[in-house]
């Protein structure tokens, strides 16, 4: 059953500090198109630059994740993406009056609430997820982080644990079996530190909007009297002790395992980035911020990958042709040596499929790379222009009384060796339509599900004059 993509009905805004620069900040959910994904728009900066949600936009993950575009930069996103992944919200544009979202409680509850109260809208195009094909694994062995993203056809998983050699910790395990119980088992559980890293932040001021409102802080250390006035006198509270679960008494656990369900709704929120809703069971044991992020981008580039095989599809040799080799010779001037089309397997307005043989019998291999035989780059260019020769001549009623004069290539990309016995499938498409006789096109060709040589190329069709014809 096909799934709808969703936004919200109606902007909704949320208000708070930044965890770490302390500055005020307002931050609104607008409703977004299909297939817009999530963007964060900077609204206090000139010409309002838009920041897309990309794991190949990260620049930082030392305090939490960060993105920048555009000359602008958005920090502590883990928490608003979480929440959009957790609600199954596809396409919304987030407004940011400041550089780093509010922090509220430190989880993603009072977002979730949010966008809750502002109604979620279903849209007409369907979803697309990436279907998790095989284990892929990421491991750091310095840190003993492990992480793993293995098939699961209908749902979205999580395990996570957590192990700090810390006595008041200890070893933690969270997990939802559907991305459908984040927002009742994950959504409000809040960041954590510990006492030692709280203070080494207030040291370098680097959390300037922590309040203790908005942390779980472990107290991994003996600490005295003294130590609690002055965290007490710099927290503006009365006073502060340690709690019997070994944390400061500042706030009380909303589950006994909250670290670790915290760092699941971390991984979620970066694994946002990756840029498509993702339909699998990711396990992890210690996963941080530069973990996830770098998890991420191992799972995007698969993606890309397996897109750009399925982009071009693949087709069988054997399969009947629209023009066989004869007929290919009815329509263009070039004979041999030089007629380098065996084949055209497709053929529209607006692009062409031609196929060319490779065979160990062409005389060029005599001279080239004769004990190690590799089938001529500017040849791969010009079967590829021969193919756009096909789609050009298409448009006109009588191609047998026209030729292709080819005016420009651009871009071209020789990617891998063409060698006796390949068989390369060339692409052409139209970039732009085709005026006054001239065509741009794109081509690539491939030898299987490999790409061997792309280029942009320019053609223009004229009539064939008694020369051309002698």
């Amino acid at each position: 059953m096909n799934i709808k993509q969703r936004t919200i009905k109606a902007p909704v805004s949320v208000s708070g500090s930044g965890l770490h620069t302390g500055e005020k900040v307002t931050m609104t959910f607008n409703p977004a198109a299909e297939n817009h994904g999530y963007k964060f728009r900077r609204i206090d900066i000139e010409g309002m630059p838009i920041i897309d949600a990309d794991v190949d936009n990260v620049t930082d993950t030392s305090r939490g994740t960060t993105i920048s575009q555009n000359g602008a930069s958005v920090s502590t996103i883990e928490h608003v993406l979480a929440a959009l992944v957790g609600l199954e919200i596809d396409n919304v544009l987030i407004d940011m009056d400041g550089p780093e979202t509010p922090i509220m409680d430190g989880s993603s509850i009072q977002f979730v609430e949010a966008i809750r109260s502002a109604g979620l809208a279903e849209q007409e195009a369907d979803r697309e997820y990436y279907h998790i094909p095989y284990n892929i694994h990421y491991s750091e062995p310095d840190r003993k982080v492990e992480m793993v993203a293995m098939p699961l056809d209908d749902d979205y998983r999580f395990t996570c644990m957590v192990d700090y050699n810390s006595q008041v910790l200890g070893s933690q395990h969270a997990s939802i079996s559907s991305i459908t119980e984040f927002v009742d088992d994950i959504a409000s559980c809040r960041t954590f530190c510990f006492l030692h890293e709280l203070e080494m932040l207030l040291k370098h001021d680097l959390i300037k909007g922590g309040d203790l409102n908005n942390a779980i802080v472990v107290v991994d250390k003996d600490v005295d009297q003294e130590e609690l006035d002055h965290l007490a006198k710099l927290f503006n509270r009365k006073d502060i002790s340690v709690a019997p679960q070994g944390i400061l008494n500042n706030i009380e656990l909303r589950h006994q395992n909250e670290p670790a369900r915290h760092k699941l709704l971390d991984m979620i929120g970066d694994l946002a980035l990756v840029g498509v809703p993702l339909r699998g069971h990711i396990m992890a044991a210690r996963p941080g911020h530069a973990a996830n992020v770098a998890f991420a981008k191992k799972i995007k580039t698969l993606i890309k990958k397996e897109r750009s095989r399925k982009h071009f599809k693949v087709y069988d040799p054997n399969m009947k042709p629209v023009y066989d080799t004869v007929q290919i010779m009815d329509i263009l001037p070039h004979r041999y040596p030089m007629l380098m089309i065996d084949k055209i397997l497709e053929l529209t307005k607006s692009h062409v499929v031609g196929l060319k043989n490779v065979t160990m019998n062409e005389g060029l291999f005599m001279g080239h790379f004769p004990g190690a035989p590799l089938f001529p780059g500017v040849l791969q260019i010009e079967a590829m222009a021969q193919t756009g020769g096909i789609l050009v001549l298409n448009t006109v009623p009588d191609p047998q009384n026209y030729i292709t004069l080819f005016l420009k290539i651009e871009n071209a990309r020789f990617k891998d060796k063409v060698i006796p016995g390949d068989t390369i499938i060339f692409h052409c498409n139209l970039i732009a339509p085709i005026r006054r006789g001239i065509a741009q096109m794109k081509g690539v060709g491939m030898v299987g599900e490999r790409v061997v040589v792309e280029a942009e190329l320019m053609a223009q069709i004229v009539k064939k004059t008694k020369t051309d014809e002698a």
